[in-house]
């Protein structure tokens, strides 16, 4: 048999966590499954303390990316839930992504999916990447649209030399890469104020684009 033909779906987990437990997440993900992942460091931001969106506040963060089938997914994140308490404030936030034509382990393709039931998304995951020291700028074009905060990622290259890409763009030194995870129905504003703000839209100013969770724990929502 084409291992094309393979009809299996594979998600992308997200984890935004305080830092120096990332490991600790790759250990127990790997205890259902999962056999690696990759850990990124950045800075959490919100808007006022009393805010637990995200459960960030102005904090060393460890984002955790992994990926795995999908049915190993789902136990993976009822284990990192018991194991972390994600459902309490302040302990971190985990959300999941579906993932089309995955490389690097096997294939899959999104119509792959066109019989999966049909999960209601209620969060879109907005990821700008913007030259170094416009990350609070983001942050803040995002605030005054309605986010409650974000998580700042200094990419940097493998060398002095080298970089890394994300598609198709060229992360240096010099980049830095803001995560927000947004409401839905919040979503088109934030994204429109950060293009009006940062100029996204124009040559050379950066790169944004949107993705769909599938899945959200760790959000917390209180009054102003």
């Amino acid at each position: 048999m084409n291992q094309f033909n393979i009809k299996t779906t594979y998600d992308l987990v997200y984890v935004i966590i305080n830092q120096g437990l990332g490991s600790k997440v790759l250990q127990k993900a790997k205890e259902k499954g999962i056999h690696g992942g990759t850990i990124f460091y950045g800075l959490g931001t919100v808007r006022h303390p009393l805010l637990n969106l995200l459960a960030l506040y102005d904090e060393h963060k460890e984002i955790i990316l992994m990926g795995g089938e999908s049915d190993i997914v789902d136990q993976v994140i009822n284990h990192l839930n018991h194991s972390f308490k994600f459902h309490k404030p302040n302990h971190g936030i985990l959300f999941r992504i579906n993932s089309c034509r995955m490389l690097g382990s096997r294939f899959n393709d999104c119509n792959e999916r066109e019989n999966i039931k049909e999960v209601k998304r209620m969060y879109h995951i907005i990821t700008t990447i913007v030259d170094k020291g416009k990350g609070e700028e983001v942050v803040n074009a995002s605030k005054d649209a309605g986010a409650r905060g974000g998580t700042i990622i200094n990419a940097r290259g493998s060398g002095v030399n080298e970089t890394t890409r994300i598609f198709n763009m060229e992360i240096e030194p010099e980049k830095e890469i803001v995560i927000i995870v947004a409401q839905a129905d919040q979503s088109q504003n934030i994204i429109d104020n950060i293009k009006s703000e940062l100029k996204i839209d124009e040559p050379g100013q950066g790169i944004l684009f949107v993705q769909e969770a599938a899945e959200v724990h760790g959000l917390f929502h209180q009054g102003k």
